[in-house]
Formats: structure tokens, C-alpha cells, sequence
């Protein structure tokens, strides 16, 4: 059985989704009733669970566990109010009450979701970053606290692997692209809709599109898809151990973001206007992960560039598959 923990969240959702494709024994769990009936009626045992209530954990399987997948986290994108002490209940609390209920259930791995900003001093080194690199943490704004409790939490995955032979598997993930809740966010506490979500409103109107700053600024995205079969390469391996860059190990500049998203969205008889704003600030970073260690270890490949990405996002967004996680992010 592999237990999902945070299957109600927005990369919970896809990976359940391609978990549940081969039939996969899956348990699943989230904090509210937003996806109870989702997962209810495709057959998929849900339970609520607070990570950071030890308590809780007694509510799922004792036997027969494969893997368990923590996502569930605190992240400064859905934060309106800073707490730090929140920050260290959920990600360092709620990661060690997992890897007890790991140890206590015979679990044989536990794949734990992180942040890329462990290496944030190296984006804009104009290099790909690799696993090897060490930790370059910026200790100001609102991701520090967030950073150093995801940090603390990887720390113990390793510390469960050393100490009782948990095979303990760390996916450093960027800025995770799909459908779902993500493009409004939070920043220092003021929701703000993400460049990504209006360029897309902006070309299914036929509006102009402005890009700010330096169109050549270019980052590393990655599709929720490709992410969900990295777990699923994490499942199946026996030797994975450690930190994985997951990306897809290609630069994407602002200017060709701009010229996909119009060509995919963009009603052909209203293509909208690309516009360069280069005297308008933009603070965007660059960054480029190399992707060898988990196509090795993993079998991981890239299936969805980013024109097949844009494609099958413009799909997902007319299927409904998963319109709760749209309507959970406004009534939130």
C-alpha cells in the first residue's frame, strides 16, 4: 500500500490520479473534507489528518506499507499571515510524526517533497545546479523560516535512513507548473495572482501581453505531470537514496513563456500582441537544475515539454477533472 500524505493538495491530486491508473493499493489523506467525496467515489480510503497531532497518525494502516509520500507542508504561497512558529509545527513537527509512523508501521520508504530555494545563492550562477552543490540559503524575506524547517525536515528523512535503514528519498522541486490552485498565491501576505495565470487571460481575450524586465531571463519549469511520475520512479526504486533535482534540466526565457502561451491559448483571429517592457522592474531569477541523477536512479524523462505542457494544461482547464481544487482556492 502506498499512503499519500497531502493528497488533497494541488500535486497530491495529479500524483493520486496517476497512482490510482494502475490500479495501485492507496491510501489517502488531507486536512479537510475538500477532496473526501473525490476520493470516496473512486473507490481510494481517505482520512483527515492533522500532521502535527501524533494522535492522528492512528488512523492509518498498520500493515503492508510500501511507501509513504509526504507532501503535506506549510508554504509561505499560502500564508497570510506569518506565524513562524506554524512553520516549525507543520514542516518539522509533522515531517518526524511521518517518519515515526513510517518506523512504528514497517514502512520501506518515505519520499519527502522540498524546496529549491536550499540553493537559492546559486540561481543566476548561469550554471545548471546539481544535487552535489551545497546549500546556499538566503536567510531574509519571507521563505527563510520556511526554507530552514524543510531543511530540518529533509535533515531527519536522512537521519531515519542512517539510523533505522528507511530508504529516504528528497525531491527538491521548483516552481511546479498544471491546473489547479496555484495561480493565485500569497506574497508577504498579499494574494497576488501569478505572471503565469494572466499571461493565459490575457491570450484567450486576444489582450496584449506585456513582458517586464529582461525578456531573456529564463527559469526551469517542470509540469505537475512529470513531477507525479517522478514519485512514481521513487515508488518502484529499490536504490534511490537522497536529494533529486526534479526539473526538466532546460532553460524556458520569459520571451518564449510568452510566445507558447499565445500560441495556445490565443483565438487565431485575435492573437494577442506580445509587448517588451524593458524600462518595467522585474525581480524574476534564473535558475537551471541538472536532471542526470534522477533519470539514472529514477528512469525519470521529461514527457511534457513546455509546448505539450501548455497543450495539456488548455485540456485540463476545459475537463473539470478538477474543478474542487479550483473552487477550494476561493473560498479559501
Amino acid at each position: 500500500m502506498i499512503v499519500v500524505i497531502g493528497a488533497t493538495s494541488f500535486i497530491g491530486t495529479y500524483l493520486v490520479d496517476a497512482l490510482a491508473a494502475p490500479k495501485r493499493s492507496l491510501f489517502a489523506t488531507g486536512r479537510g473534507h475538500s477532496s473526501q467525496h473525490y476520493y470516496r467515489d473512486k473507490g481510494i480510503p481517505y482520512a483527515r489528518l492533522d500532521i502535527t497531532q501524533k494522535e492522528d497518525f492512528e488512523k492509518l494502516p498498520r500493515r503492508d506499507v510500501e511507501a509513504v509520500i509526504l507532501l503535506a507542508s506549510l508554504l509561505p504561497a499560502n500564508v497570510r499571515e506569518y506565524d513562524p512558529q506554524k512553520y516549525v509545527d507543520v514542516n518539522i513537527t509533522g515531517t518526524l510524526n511521518t517518519l515515526e509512523y513510517c518506523r512504528r508501521s514497517g514502512a520501506k520508504k518515505i519520499i519527502f517533497a522540498s524546496s529549491h530555494s536550499d540553493v537559492a545563492g546559486l540561481w543566476d550562477c548561469g550554471r545548471p545546479i546539481t544535487e552535489e552543490d551545497p546549500r546556499s540559503v538566503v536567510y531574509t524575506g519571507d521563505h527563510a523560516v520556511y526554507l530552514i524547517t524543510k531543511l530540518a525536515g529533509m535533515d531527519l528523512v536522512e537521519h531515519y535512513h542512517q539510523e533505522y535503514g528507511l530508504q529516504g528519498i528528497s525531491f527538491r522541486l521548483p516552481a511546479v507548473y498544471g491546473y489547479g490552485p496555484h495561480t493565485e498565491i500569497y506574497v508577504d501576505g498579499v494574494r497576488s495572482v501569478t505572471g503565469f495565470k494572466i499571461f493565459i487571460e490575457k491570450a484567450m481575450a486576444g489582450e496584449p501581453i506585456e513582458v517586464w524586465g529582461d525578456a531573456s531571463k529564463g527559469r526551469d519549469i517542470v509540469y505537475v505531470k512529470d513531477v507525479a511520475a517522478a514519485f512514481l520512479g521513487a515508488i518502484d526504486s529499490n536504490t534511490a537514496q537522497g536529494l533529486y533535482n526534479i526539473a526538466t534540466g532546460v532553460r524556458m526565457s520569459l520571451d518564449e513563456e510568452a510566445r507558447g502561451i499565445v500560441d495556445v491559448f490565443s483565438p487565431p483571429d485575435r492573437r494577442s500582441q506580445i509587448v517588451y517592457r524593458p524600462d518595467k522592474p522585474n525581480n524574476m531569477h534564473t535558475y537551471l537544475y541538472d536532471i542526470g541523477k534522477a533519470k539514472r536512479d529514477l528512469g525519470y524523462s521529461v514527457q511534457y515539454p513546455y509546448r505539450r505542457m501548455l497543450e495539456d494544461y488548455k485540456r485540463e482547464m476545459g475537463s473539470n477533472r478538477f474543478l474542487h481544487l479550483v473552487e477550494r482556492e476561493h473560498k479559501e
